[in-house]
């Protein structure tokens, strides 16, 4: 991974999971990738990784839904998108040494598997402890519950932070498909977990080095905010 430059790398973290509880198919979702992927290129380095390394299943339906949405027209046909999903790390391989920051995109995949991933939970932590920024959208934030800092408490413990919500959860019609609803599970480690007003409306939330958004509206600009981070 080295580079001549000296750009920055980022870690995005994907599901491997591409069925929910209730065997629907998933996968991660395309703008959550995409819209943070273009807007954080011109700036860093980005190597992809999930649990079972290569070609992390995309949502489908977020495909269909978004391929007229510029970031995700440009990420089906990109070749160097295709080539770093066709090459994607198993978890197991990553060093958090070579990063500067990890972001998990969302999707409902992210909330079966990353949870409980014993590779994603270390490594989540470890990038914690080394203040490196923690960021992630949607249901992104199901990756971090579990992850820990120096003392072995929650990274979201008495830190402000959000994600997808009940209401959005109960919109969308899916709460059986996940293992827990990501606002509950959230407050249950001690966060203080906050939304935008409206359902679906864009909401980043900062807090030191950790940078949550709550849903596809929110991507873009937790990338935004990872930039003024690290610059």
């Amino acid at each position: 991974m080295s580079h001549q430059d000296n750009k920055k790398q980022i870690l995005f973290i994907f599901t491997s999971a591409s069925k929910t509880l209730l065997d629907n198919p998933t996968g991660w979702y395309l703008p959550e990738a995409a819209q943070p992927y273009y807007t954080l290129l011109p700036h860093f380095h980005i190597t992809f990784a999930s649990p079972l390394g290569p070609n992390p299943p995309i949502d489908q339906g977020s495909a269909e839904r978004y391929k007229e949405e510029e970031s995700s027209a440009k990420w089906l046909v990109d070749p160097t998108v295709k080539e770093k999903l066709d090459t994607a790390l198993k978890l197991s391989e990553v060093n958090h040494e070579d990063y500067a920051a990890v972001f998990y995109p969302g999707g409902y995949g992210p909330a079966i598997d990353l949870p409980t991933d014993e590779a994603n939970i270390k490594i989540c932590s470890e990038f914690f402890r080394a203040k490196k920024p923690v960021t992630a959208v949607c249901h992104g934030p199901c990756a971090i519950v579990n992850a820990t800092d120096a003392e072995g408490q929650p990274i979201v413990k008495g830190r402000t932070v959000t994600g997808i919500s009940n209401a959005e959860e109960e919109i969308a019609q899916k709460k059986k498909d996940v293992p827990f609803l990501l606002e509950d599970k959230l407050v249950e480690k001690g966060g203080n977990y906050v939304k935008a007003e409206k359902p679906f409306d864009a909401k980043v939330v900062v807090d030191g080095h950790l940078i949550t958004g709550q849903n596809p509206a929110s991507a873009r600009g937790v990338a935004e905010e990872l930039i003024q981070l690290l610059s």
